[in-house]
């Protein structure tokens, strides 16, 4: 980014979605760059350098998905992707995912939850590296040794709650969205992503009812909040 301005291309063939995005997220202070499919996508990153490029998948021609897969295999390979997809299009979402997009929103959605996740996926891109160990609460865990200690203590992790503990740790104090964990992990579903925190709650939390670590960020999914 430049000057901490991120500079956002939107790809929709919905002319009223597409000046929605341009204008609200002109307005948040990003600087927007829209086109209508994918061609005209293509002509936008071999003019310009993105920060984020917003996608949706269905459109006409060339799809979402096929313009995500070229850009992971291009010049654009390591430019953050988020995903817009219609409600019921679980197939596709997982596919994006394994694609390398980095998150997904089903429409209908609100402008300020794909700000919000467009803002945690540009921290994320662009944030430093990881620290090596993480402290919560007298607890220790060490990613690279995948340990969690209290003093010489070793507390056993189920591999699903070391795989869910790594990717949070890797981006403290920033939220991480349900279906990114579920993708990230051996979990495979939302729905098995919440067990798992509520189980590794028990395990890291002086009060698992009231969680000061692992905390629910709504609308998204989780963060990881270290001392």
């Amino acid at each position: 980014m430049t000057q901490d301005v991120a500079h956002i291309l939107v790809v929709d063939d919905d002319d009223r979605i597409r000046d929605l995005l341009k204008r609200y997220l002109t307005r948040e202070g990003y600087r927007v760059t829209s086109a209508p499919d994918a061609a005209g996508a293509r002509k936008m990153m071999e003019a310009m350098e993105f920060d984020l490029a917003v996608l949706d998948i269905m459109m006409p021609g060339e799809d979402g998905l096929s313009l995500l897969k070229s850009m992971r295999e291009g010049r654009n390979r390591e430019t953050p992707v988020m995903l817009l997809t219609a409600k019921g299009e679980a197939s596709s979402r997982i596919e994006g995912l394994k694609h390398g997009a980095d998150d997904y929103l089903a429409k209908p959605f609100e402008p300020e939850e794909l700000s919000l996740r467009c803002a945690a996926i540009l921290r994320r891109s662009h944030k430093a590296e990881p620290p090596a160990e993480v402290e919560m609460s007298g607890l220790i865990f060490n990613a690279e040794r995948g340990e969690l200690k209290e003093g010489d203590k070793r507390i056993r992790l189920t591999e699903a709650e070391l795989q869910l503990l790594t990717v949070l740790a890797g981006s403290p104090g920033e939220p991480v969205s349900r279906e990114q964990l579920a993708s990230l992990t051996s979990a495979g579903m939302e729905r098995s992503v919440d067990v798992q925190v509520t189980r590794l709650r028990r395990k890291i939390e002086p009060n698992p009812r009231e969680p000061i670590h692992l905390q629910t960020v709504r609308g998204i999914g989780y963060r990881l909040m270290p001392d």
